[in-house]
C-alpha cells in the first residue's frame, strides 16, 4: 500500500507545471464532503497563541454544542498535563476565543458556561447578533449523476506559478471600551516564606556538644543522613531548640530518622524541614496549670426518724421529721 501510495504521489508531482521548490511544504489539497470544520487562519497561524493553545482551539471549534471541554475533559482526551491545558484555556480567553462564566440554573446549582467564538471582536456586528457558521457541515445533497463522470484528480498546490490567495476581510473591529483587557492570572501561585530554623534563647556550650553529637549520629539511625561538618554546625541551634524545650534525644532522632524519601537527595534540607515544623511547644510550667476546680457534693443520709434518703453534710432528721418535732415541741 505504502508503494502504491508513493507512486501515484509522484505522478501527481510529475505532472505539475514548473519546477518543485528545493524545500517547504507542498499542499495536496482534496476537497472535503462531510466531517469537516472551517478554521480561520487568524487562530490557526497565530503569533502569539502557543501550539498547545492552537491545537486545543481547533478542537474545540470542531466539537458540538454541548461538549464537555473542562480542564479534566481534555486532559482525559490528550496526552498533555491538565497544567498545560489550564494554561492554554487561559490564553484563549486572552485572546477572545473563549469565555468562561459561572451561572446558577432554575434548580439553584452553579454551572460554568464556556463560549468559543471562532472570529473573536466579530460577535455583534451593527448591533445585532449575527449568526454562527455551523460547526459541522451538513450533509451533501445527492445531486444527478453528470453525463460524464470525471476520474478523481490528485490536487497538488504549485507554488511559484500560482499567486498569493487574497486575504479574508477583517472583522469590523470593535471599539475598546465594550472589550476592557482580559487579565490572565499567574500560572505559579507566590511561594510563601520558609520558616527560619529555631534557635534556643541561649546556645550554652553543653547544648552545643549535645546537638553536635546527636546530628553527627544520625547516619547510624539512617544510613541516608550523611550530614558534612559545615550541615551540622548549620544545624546546631535546631536541635539546641529541641533540648532546650525537654525534647529527649532519642525523641529527636525518631523525628528526623523514620519515614524518609526515597532516595533523599538533600539530606541537610530535611533535617531542617524537620527540625523546624516539627517542633514541639515548650513545657507549661506551675504557674501555666491552673488548679481544677471541683464541685462539692453533697453526700445521702438516712433519716433517723423515717429512714428516707436525703442530703446532708451530717447525719439527722429529713426536712418533713425536723417540722413534726418542731411542731410537737411547740
Amino acid at each position: 500500500m505504502a508503494t502504491q501510495h508513493d507512486i501515484a504521489l509522484t505522478r501527481a508531482l510529475a505532472e505539475l507545471p514548473g519546477p518543485l521548490p528545493p524545500s517547504g511544504v507542498i499542499h495536496v489539497a482534496v476537497p472535503h464532503t462531510s466531517r469537516f470544520t472551517i478554521v480561520g487562519n487568524h487562530l490557526a497561524q497565530h503569533a502569539e497563541l502557543s501550539l498547545v493553545a492552537i491545537g486545543i482551539g481547533v478542537h474545540i471549534q470542531s466539537l458540538p454544542t454541548g461538549t464537555e471541554v473542562g480542564i479534566k475533559a481534555l486532559a482525559s482526551r490528550f496526552t498533555e498535563g491538565e497544567t498545560r491545558i489550564a494554561a492554554a484555556l487561559r490564553e484563549l480567553e486572552a485572546h477572545g476565543y473563549l469565555s468562561r462564566t459561572r451561572v446558577r440554573l432554575a434548580n439553584g446549582r452553579l454551572v460554568t458556561r464556556t463560549v468559543f467564538c471562532n472570529q473573536p471582536g466579530a460577535a455583534l456586528r451593527g448591533g445585532k447578533v449575527v449568526t454562527p457558521v455551523p460547526l459541522v457541515a451538513p450533509a451533501p445533497v445527492p445531486a444527478p449523476a453528470p453525463l460524464v463522470a470525471p476520474a478523481p484528480v490528485l490536487v497538488v498546490a504549485a507554488p511559484a506559478p500560482t499567486p498569493p490567495p487574497s486575504p479574508s476581510p477583517e472583522p469590523t473591529p470593535v471599539p475598546e471600551e465594550s472589550h476592557p483587557p482580559v487579565r490572565v492570572p499567574s500560572r505559579t501561585a507566590p511561594k510563601a516564606a520558609r520558616r527560619p530554623l529555631p534557635r534556643p534563647r541561649e546556645l550554652t556550650p553543653e547544648l552545643r556538644q549535645t546537638a553536635s553529637a546527636i546530628l553527627a549520629g544520625l547516619r547510624s539511625h539512617a544510613k541516608e543522613l550523611v550530614l558534612s561538618e559545615d550541615d551540622v554546625e548549620a544545624l546546631i541551634p535546631g536541635v539546641a531548640a529541641w533540648l532546650e524545650r525537654d525534647a529527649h534525644p532519642d525523641t529527636i532522632r525518631h523525628a528526623l530518622t523514620t519515614e524518609l524519601p526515597q532516595p533523599p537527595k538533600h539530606p541537610a534540607k530535611i533535617v531542617k524541614h524537620r527540625l523546624t515544623v516539627l517542633l514541639p511547644p515548650p513545657l507549661p510550667g506551675a504557674q501555666e496549670l491552673a488548679p481544677v476546680r471541683r464541685a462539692l457534693v453533697i453526700p445521702l443520709q438516712n433519716c433517723d426518724g423515717c429512714d428516707r434518703a436525703f442530703r446532708a453534710t451530717a447525719p439527722g432528721h429529713c426536712r418533713g421529721c425536723r417540722s413534726e418535732l418542731t411542731a410537737a415541741a411547740a
